[in-house]
């Protein structure tokens, strides 16, 4: 569901922008790198370490961006009196936690 107050948009600053991206490119290479492993027939373990690594670095980003969205958006909400960004953010939860 996208954020009430940002429109269905979120205007970032450009260091935001920047490292969000970053996060990414780098996610990029690593499932970039596990197909290359797997077309190299490498070791099961060896793949599922990196499996592993990548998943890391996505609940990274996750976080990161969650932390944004609740410092500006969910923050801007409760205070211009919006109490359903509250559920909103409590069901986001739910789903990243399963």
């Amino acid at each position: 569901m996208p954020c009430k107050h940002c429109h269905e948009t979120k205007e970032r600053t450009q260091t935001q922008h920047d490292k969000l991206i970053h996060r990414l490119n780098r996610i990029e290479g690593q499932i970039r790198g596990i197909r290359g492993m797997l077309e190299k027939d490498a070791y099961c373990i060896d793949i599922l370490v990196q499996v592993a690594a990548a998943n890391a670095a996505l609940n990274g980003f996750s976080k990161e961006l969650l932390g944004d969205h609740i410092r500006t958006c969910v923050k801007e909400d409760i205070l211009a009196g919006r109490e359903g960004t509250v559920e909103e953010l409590v069901a986001t939860l739910h789903k990243l936690m399963k």
